[in-house]
Formats: C-alpha cells, structure tokens, sequence
C-alpha cells in the first residue's frame, strides 16, 4: 500500500490551499486525484494539473484506477488523496485501499445538501455514508486548513 500522508474531500480538488499548506503539514510529494468525471474530462485534468507546482507528481484517476494504484507497494512517497465525496472514499475501501482518517475541508451547498458547517454542506445520503465509514473505523475530522484544530464530525450530526 502506498503511503497516504492525507486523505482529503474538497469538492475543488487541488488549489491554492491544499498545495500549499496541506503539501507542507504533510511533507506530501504526490496528489492522487480520484474522480471518474474529472479523470474523463481531458479539459478539467489539464486544468487541476496546472493548479498543481511541478515539483509534485500528479495523477488524476477513475476510482477504479486509483484503488489499483493505491495498492500497490509502497514506493516512499507521501500520497495525497483527494476526492470530492464520502461515497468516493467508501468506493475507494470496498476496493481494497485502507484508509484510517479522513479530513473534510470542503462540500459546496447543492440542492439536497444542508449546512454542516462552515463552508461544509452535506445530504442525508452523504450523512450516511460518513456513518458507514466511522463504523469502518475510519476517523473522520472537519479541518479547513491545517491551523484549524481538527473537529470530530460526530459532533455535528
């Protein structure tokens, strides 16, 4: 299994925030993007690969690859994962991949989603599939940005 430093949901995947504070906290040198729209969009990944410096190796990949990628050995890099939804990292451990703690930075308000906090908006389903994964025993935590202390997300359902 590589060697996941971050496992973040931030429905804008790579930006300012992400590269240069989480990268810096966790000494992350590589940034796995798992999303099956983006990962088929040649536009949108030449798009979020541009967000990212060079000094980072960046892959943008389906669920399906990713788990494939995540798997394999460990290769001394410091992997961040990033996905845009709770029901992408449980795709993610139904295929294999371990994940013990999740960061949530940030879920945009949609139609059916409803404030959790900050700039965090979730729905019922979503709700859900954050339970499924703390029964899991995957520790998850709203942290916007690493200065923040880090928030149990039990604490706002």
């Amino acid at each position: 299994m590589l060697n996941i430093v971050l496992t973040r949901i931030d429905d804008r995947l790579i930006h300012g925030q992400v590269v240069t504070a989480w990268a810096k906290v966790t000494k992350g040198n590589r940034i796995v993007v798992v999303d099956d729209g983006v990962a088929n969009d040649d536009f949108m990944s030449k798009i979020i690969k541009m967000a990212a410096p060079a000094s980072f190796k960046i892959g943008i990949h389906t669920i399906e690859q990713a788990a494939e990628i995540l798997k394999q050995d460990d290769t001394g890099e410091r992997v961040i994962v990033l996905v845009k939804t709770p029901v992408t990292v449980q795709a993610l451990m139904d295929k294999g991949v371990k994940i013990k703690e999740l960061d949530l930075g940030g879920m945009g308000a949609t139609k059916g989603r409803k404030q959790l906090y900050r700039n965090i908006s979730i729905s019922e389903a979503e709700k859900d599939c954050f339970r499924q994964l703390i029964d899991k025993g995957v520790h998850v935590v709203v942290q916007i940005v690493p200065d923040d202390s880090p928030k149990d997300i039990q604490n706002f359902f």
